[in-house]
């Protein structure tokens, strides 16, 4: 079974400067409390806890780094697209710190391989790839201050992945597309979702989207969401010239 590193703590003073090492390669500047790193890379299946007591993962640095990074984001935004309109902007933001995004950024920056946990890789699920970026830029925060951690994310985050024309034109919901568009041309939406796991032992959904009565589209996923997001997906490319030609 393939695991992520497994380790509750540093085994010895080699590995500590081994991960210290590794942390300064990944940010580019020296940390100062390397156990803001450990932390941001623990999860919780360890059931690690501080010298207080505390739960010890990176939960909490979730949270502190993904208001940091919509900070970071919008600032930029504001100053880069002068005449954009606030619901321009929110969607802008939206785009760029969603969840398949930050996934991706997770991945690029190979960050599962710090990772320490009691759970095997497969069943940690895609998600854990962006939580553990907005947990490091938590760390780097609370380590480091503000400014370092302006500098991570537009070092690693807006200059080689920010591109204003193409993000104006990416979809980021087509659930949400499809309804909007359905609203705006006064259409009846419709969507039906429900459970059909049949004889597979992971749990799956089914949708059925109609619009003004006919079925459109169906899907099928492990989740409602990203059923959802298929058949919305398919109903998209149904009417794709109806919808952007209105």
């Amino acid at each position: 079974m393939n695991f992520i590193r497994k380790i509750v703590k540093p085994s010895s003073k080699g590995e500590d400067e081994g991960f210290y090492n590794d942390m300064r390669e990944l940010l580019e500047f020296y940390p100062k409390k390397i156990e803001y790193y450990d932390m941001a890379f623990t999860h919780r299946s360890l059931k690690k806890v501080d010298k207080d007591g505390e739960p010890f993962n990176y939960e909490r640095l979730e949270f502190l780094g993904d208001a940091m990074l919509g900070s970071v984001i919008a600032s930029y935004l504001y100053k880069k697209v002068p005449k954009g309109t606030e619901g321009y902007l929110t969607q802008m933001r939206s785009k760029i710190v969603s969840r398949e995004h930050l996934n991706e950024l997770g991945k690029d920056l190979n960050l599962i391989k710090f990772v320490k946990s009691n759970i095997s890789q497969d069943n940690v699920g895609d998600n854990i790839h962006g939580n553990i970026f907005e947990a490091l830029i938590g760390a780097i925060y609370l380590d480091k201050g503000y400014n370092y951690c302006k500098k991570f994310i537009y070092e690693k985050v807006i200059t080689p992945y920010v591109d204003i024309p193409k993000l104006e034109g990416k979809i980021t919901s087509y659930k949400g597309l499809i309804i909007e568009w359905c609203q705006k041309q006064k259409k009846k939406y419709h969507i039906e979702t429900y459970e059909d796991t049949g004889n597979e032992p992971i749990k799956h959904f089914s949708v059925r989207i109609s619009i003004d009565g006919e079925q459109i589209a169906k899907g099928r996923a492990t989740s409602k969401k990203k059923a959802e997001e298929q058949a919305s997906k398919r109903v998209y490319f149904s009417f794709q010239k109806q919808i952007e030609n209105s």
